[in-house]
């Protein structure tokens, strides 16, 4: 019910903002429309709400032709295809010099066109795209063994220069660092008591890598060291300080907003993911289908998922604000209770609002 709430505010506002979330359908005239359809208001109990026009017309409503909700869904879809095309070919000719006129005319478009429509969907260009897929590859190959330089050229970088320039945002770590498995890495940690239970806190000279929450220091402290076997880790109850007190800030409402310096390794989608995360205000919620259309690939809920599940820097990283789209909590990598406390927190500073 907090969810329709939602919608029907945004239905009363013409807020264009959940074109992408919802269509309404009302009863008395059979026709569905997007959030910012200039028709007349209709009344509440005539109003439903659907995610998806299709499931709106299963329901035997037909579309507006004033707001054109249709033509938009189509032009989105085609975007869609059309940017999935690409990132396959992209992937299949990473270490392969692509200019934008080679990749337009996989898609018959031009350029200008196509690259718009691309970071659009995406979030990033094509070229950001194909060096997050070389990136992906290299470390793929220094994993398996192979040598700096061997892979370095494998994934298609011309020279090494300009990789170790990018590398502690692309891997966290020198190329060399990371074939190690994090060998030469020194890391500080700390365990302090928090509303949740127990907090660790761990982190490099660069920011935060680690941010777990539990019951047992020595279950806490067993999975720091298993995470990052090759670091030289030690504890530092003093150096760590101003981040922890932020962090307990943070949790006991005092500090709504949250913004430290992070060094955590990440693929490109798991990156945008995080990034996202990062931009739900404190208070509100947001579903993992939104998210996923949010970054322009409605089906990616699952992927969106399994990001959540995989951040390794909690409450720095707020996963505990996505849940499912029937309101309800879903998992939580520190516990369903933890994250349905977490949300009650939040919800008394602000009232928890969840869109999409």
């Amino acid at each position: 019910m907090m969810q329709q709430d939602v919608y029907w505010q945004a239905v009363l506002a013409h807020d264009r903002g959940y074109d992408d979330a919802f269509v309404y359908a009302v009863r008395s005239t059979g026709v569905y429309c997007k959030a910012s359809c200039p028709s007349r208001r209709p009344r509440r109990e005539h109003v439903r709400f659907f995610t998806q026009p299709a499931e709106a017309q299963e329901a035997g409503f037909r579309p507006c032709r004033r707001c054109q909700v249709n033509a938009q869904a189509e032009t989105g879809n085609e975007h869609q295809t059309m940017v999935q095309q690409l990132c396959h070919y992209i992937e299949a000719h990473s270490d392969a010099s692509l200019s934008l006129e080679t990749l337009s005319a996989e898609v018959h478009l031009s350029p200008t066109y196509m690259q718009r429509v691309f970071k659009q969907v995406m979030g990033i260009t094509p070229r950001q795209y194909q060096h997050s897929c070389r990136i992906t590859h290299l470390k793929a190959q220094m994993k398996e063994g192979s040598a700096v330089t061997s892979a370095l050229y494998e994934a298609g970088f011309g020279s090494s220069s300009r990789l170790y320039e990018q590398a502690t945002t692309q891997l966290g770590m020198t190329p060399g660092t990371y074939r190690q498995h994090g060998k030469g890495m020194a890391i500080s940690y700390t365990i302090v008591n928090c509303p949740l239970g127990r907090l660790l806190v761990g982190a490099t000279e660069k920011g935060l890598c680690s941010v777990c929450i539990g019951d047992e220091d020595s279950k806490l402290e067993s999975a720091l060291y298993e995470e990052y076997q090759a670091a030289t880790i030690m504890r530092d109850d003093e150096t760590l300080q101003q981040w922890v007190n932020a962090l307990l800030q943070h949790l006991t409402g005092n500090q709504p907003q949250l913004r430290l310096p992070l060094d955590v390794q990440a693929t490109a989608f798991q990156r945008r993911v995080w990034e996202a995360l990062q931009a739900i205000p404190y208070g509100e919620t947001r579903s993992y289908a939104a998210i996923a259309t949010q970054l322009g690939d409605a089906k990616k809920a699952r992927a969106v998922a399994q990001a959540c599940a995989s951040n390794p820097v909690a409450i720095a990283v707020p996963c505990h604000r996505v849940v499912r789209g029937d309101g309800s909590v879903g998992g939580y990598r520190w516990g369903v209770e933890r994250k349905k406390q977490l949300l009650a927190q939040e919800a008394g500073k602000e009232e928890v609002v969840q869109r999409g």
